[in-house]
């Protein structure tokens, strides 16, 4: 395989933009496959949507993988393409972050009525997050109310991003026709049954006026990347086309500009543009540096591990990652990207987090949720491996190296539900659907609430705890007594405290002696961390191999607040000051003396509680603004913005999760079922002192229910 002409790819967008109808038209044009199946038809849903739920409900939960081949007929080339289809709905966002942390470049999907949505904004973060390079794919030219020029406009204020249109549309709804390539300066027209005749035309001379302008204004901005096409502009002279797709391919790579082309999936529109701009403009894996974390050598002056450069060829070591696992009846299977090497059949390669060796028995080529068995996996290449027990972020290297890559941001779970299983002999199957979904899905927790017994599952919102409560009833026939949701309060310190906490058990033989003083300080509402130690011993008041036992204290310290014994966040412990004995000190004295400590002392650091605040967009016919409004209000809502397009209201607000856990009834309710939202965590913030009694009493009093059953 020629490693330069392969691309890696993910497809992302907000919800119901288009994702899986453009993959399908994708895979069909590729010839992948032979009949064009839709999301929400009646012959069995999307290829890539293979999840029983996942058709009934026509929404993608899981993201899935498949290879494909695009010949570009202009460069006479074949492009093999890995794609992933990722969710839109952002109660799997993990499954979006996990693809786009091992992919090379996105199209990024968004409709051409709603434009920029909520959903979009966190793709966006996703993708500035790893330095994913995109193209932009207006979608859905055929609906009522499309209008692309609006949605660029969007794409340049929300996402500040530097949309430069590669196309414009001829005619927009059901007027539709196709799109004119600004860079060739012809129309092109789709035909044929499914779209399958691309057809180049001289363009109409009712749009040349709009292509011209609209063409001086695409090679001015790319100007501004390019010095030799800023004079040829200059020169007013012949600016050939392979000299624009290259500077094209240079600002998308340097992530300068974003390429914007457009066109109806579902009308079998523009996509075939689309696919060729993706191995024009998109990088192949050598285009962009992958680094990995040197474990051998020092941290840098500031602290950060060092990093090492990889290569793509595939004489050197391997180094690749696990970045999702699928648990199956036959054995774990496990979605991996190859960084650097080979994977070859049958050998055995080294998991850097544990150091043991593991024997790769079997890879796979994935197409949906078919196997394709395969002998030897390539530089650049995504595959899976079955029967490989590891966890997703696992790094996988050849013997001798003792390199990782770093993880997979993974987001906090905000909603927690208590479950049982229904029949008492379901217990054992319940306790391994959640232990293999906890495997599966980093954002998916399972804990045991320490009062009453409980199994608790915590998740990013109400639809995601929802579909695995049902898939455990589908997949392993066990019925589940669900508990009421509970929100993931935390609670946070307001002012700084001094301390100072003696831990002393001295009563004759080996006894037990610590002492530390120092600050507790609040750490800011908006701090990336938790917790934060600060040693500041000198003299060696406190000896050097007593200063981890501290931390550790400190941090068991935080599992418990004194308010409503909610988990601790945002704290600075100061350690300035101690003492010690040469007999009776131990790690374990310092560590009890450390725990003793936060407990004395958080009290007196004037408590408050934090609460999860959910980002909300709402869309609701015209006329029904005003009572949604209004009863955002009453939920301790807060509208941020609202924007009308076409008798459509979008209203973007910011609401407590506590308030919202049946907004979907009540919305649909208010609005005569026409009504539909999106909603996604966006920070903690600090409960209303009124409130914060409320809360805290309602805590006690299920305490002291609980106590007396």
């Amino acid at each position: 395989m020629d490693i330069t002409l392969l691309r890696n790819i993910g497809i992302s967008a907000h919800i119901d933009s288009g994702k899986t109808t453009l993959t399908e038209r994708i895979l069909y044009y590729c010839g992948r496959i032979h009949k064009i199946r839709e999301v929400k038809g009646g012959d069995g849903g999307a290829t890539m949507d293979h999840m029983e739920l996942e058709r009934e409900r026509g929404i993608t939960i899981t993201s899935a993988s498949t290879r494909v081949s695009w010949r570009d007929e202009e460069m006479q080339s074949e492009h093999p393409i890995n794609i992933i289809d990722t969710p839109g709905h952002v109660d799997f966002t993990v499954e979006v972050e996990r693809s786009l942390r091992v992919l090379d470049g996105a199209i990024l999907v968004l409709c051409a009525v709603g434009g920029v949505q909520s959903q979009s904004l966190t793709v966006d973060r996703q993708m500035r997050r790893y330095g994913v390079p995109r193209i932009a794919f207006i979608n859905k030219m055929d609906r009522i109310g499309a209008n692309p020029e609006k949605v660029i406009g969007m794409m340049r204020e929300k996402l500040q991003c530097n949309a430069v249109p590669l196309q414009i549309n001829m005619g927009a709804e059901s007027a539709f026709e196709g799109v004119i390539d600004l860079v060739r300066m012809e129309a092109v027209y789709f035909e044929g049954e499914k779209g399958e005749q691309i057809i180049r035309k001289e363009i109409p001379a009712e749009y040349k006026a709009k292509a011209d302008a609209a063409r001086a204004a695409m090679l001015e901005e790319l100007s501004l990347h390019d010095d030799d096409l800023m004079a040829a502009l200059l020169e007013e002279s012949e600016i050939s086309i392979e000299k624009v797709r290259e500077v094209i391919r240079k600002a998308t790579l340097a992530q300068a500009i974003t390429p914007v082309l457009m066109g109806s999936a579902y009308k079998d529109k523009g996509v075939q543009e689309a696919l060729d701009a993706v191995v024009r403009y998109l990088p192949s894996p050598p285009e962009r540096d992958k680094f990995a974390i040197d474990n051998n050598a020092e941290p840098d002056a500031d602290g950060n591990p060092r990093k090492v450069l990889l290569s793509d060829s595939n004489d050197q070591p391997l180094v690749c990652m696990a970045f999702k696992t699928v648990v199956e009846s036959f054995g774990q299977l496990t979605y991996t990207r190859i960084y650097q090497g080979q994977i070859i059949k049958g050998q055995s390669y080294i998991n850097a987090r544990t150091g043991r060796p593991v024997r790769f028995g079997r890879l796979v080529r994935m197409h949906s949720n078919d196997r394709e068995d395969i002998d030897l996996a390539e530089a650049g290449d995504i595959i899976a491996l079955v029967g490989v027990d590891c966890a997703s972020g696992d790094t996988f290297t050849a013997e001798g190296m003792s390199l990782s890559l770093e993880n997979i941001y993974v987001a906090e779970a905000v909603i927690r539900l208590s479950i049982e299983p229904k029949n008492r002999n379901d217990a054992d199957k319940l306790s391994k659907a959640l232990e293999r979904f906890r495997r599966e899905d980093p954002t998916f927790r399972v804990m045991t609430d320490e009062e009453t017994g409980q199994t608790l599952i915590a998740g990013m919102g109400q639809l995601h705890l929802e579909i695995y409560v049902e898939r455990i009833l589908r997949e392993y026939k066990c019925e589940c007594i669900i508990g009421e949701p509970r929100v993931a309060y935390r609670e946070c310190p307001t002012r700084a405290v001094e301390f100072d906490y003696k831990h002393k058990k001295q009563s004759g033989g080996s006894g037990q002696y610590a002492h530390v003083k120092g600050i507790l300080e609040p750490l800011p509402e908006d701090s990336d961390v938790h917790y934060e130690f600060s040693d500041e011993i000198s003299g060696g008041r406190i000896p050097r191999e007593y200063i981890p036992a501290c931390d550790h204290g400190f941090k068991e310290g935080l599992k418990k607040g004194p308010l409503g014994e909610y988990e601790v966040v945002n704290v600075r412990m100061r350690l300035q000051d101690g003492s010690y004995h040469d007999v009776d000190s131990s790690e374990m004295a310092f560590k009890i003396c450390a725990l003793g400590c936060m407990r004395e002392n958080l009290p007196k650091a004037d408590m408050a509680l934090q609460e999860p605040i959910m980002k909300l967009e709402i869309e609701v016919p015209e006329e029904f603004q005003g009572q949604v409004t209004g009863h955002l209000s009453s939920k301790r809502g807060l509208v941020t913005g609202s924007e009308v397009t076409a008798g459509i209201c979008v209203v973007n607000a910011e609401a407590p999760l506590s308030n919202m856990f049946d907004y979907a009834n009540e919305l649909r309710g208010m609005t005569q079922g026409k009504g539909s939202f999106t909603m996604e965590f966006l920070a903690y913030r600090q409960v209303p002192r009124g409130l914060q009694g409320e809360i805290l009493e309602r805590r006690r009093r299920e305490k002291a229910e609980k106590e007396n059953r």
